[in-house]
């Protein structure tokens, strides 16, 4: 494969999901859903935590199911009968993302990202999108539900 045709594809277009959480509008490659259900949809048989609500059944398919509500701020989980849940399809298991709701599909280019300012360390965060005056925040969702809780006190000085 020559250089000039990586290149090109490097820096195709892509589509993303436009989601509300806390007043703010994020994005994900489009290519991690696998379907759109409102919450209510969903058979319910566990009931786990605060962040990860518990395990429910879509189309014969158990899977966990995560409140992105309660994890980017501390919300009541009431859920309005059209809670919107993405079902995803990520690189380790297939999950449920529980968003205040699913806007719209946009396509963005790479060079329609900029970075974040001070977010180096934060994996996830793809950067910042513009699309018809609207900033985004793009995530690699992938990398952002791999996240795993810090033990503190999990370790003892020796």
């Amino acid at each position: 494969m020559s250089s000039s045709i990586t290149q090109a594809a490097a820096g195709e277009a892509r589509q993303y999901l436009v989601f509300r959480l806390g007043g703010l509008d994020y994005a994900l490659d489009f290519t991690n859903v696998q379907e759109l259900r409102p919450l209510q949809a969903l058979e319910r048989f566990s009931s786990d935590g605060e962040i990860v609500t518990g395990v429910v059944v879509s189309r014969g398919v158990i899977m966990p199911i995560v409140d992105m509500r309660i994890a980017f701020g501390p919300r009541p989980p009431q859920h309005d009968p059209l809670t919107d849940v993405i079902i995803l399809k990520l690189s380790s298991c297939v999950m449920g993302m529980v968003v205040d709701g699913v806007t719209d599909i946009v396509t963005l280019k790479p060079e329609q990202i900029e970075p974040i300012a001070g977010a180096a360390g934060v994996e996830y965060l793809v950067g910042l999108g513009e699309v018809d005056g609207r900033r985004l925040i793009v995530v690699d969702i992938d990398k952002l539900m791999s996240i795993r809780k810090v033990q503190f006190g999990a370790r003892q000085a020796a």
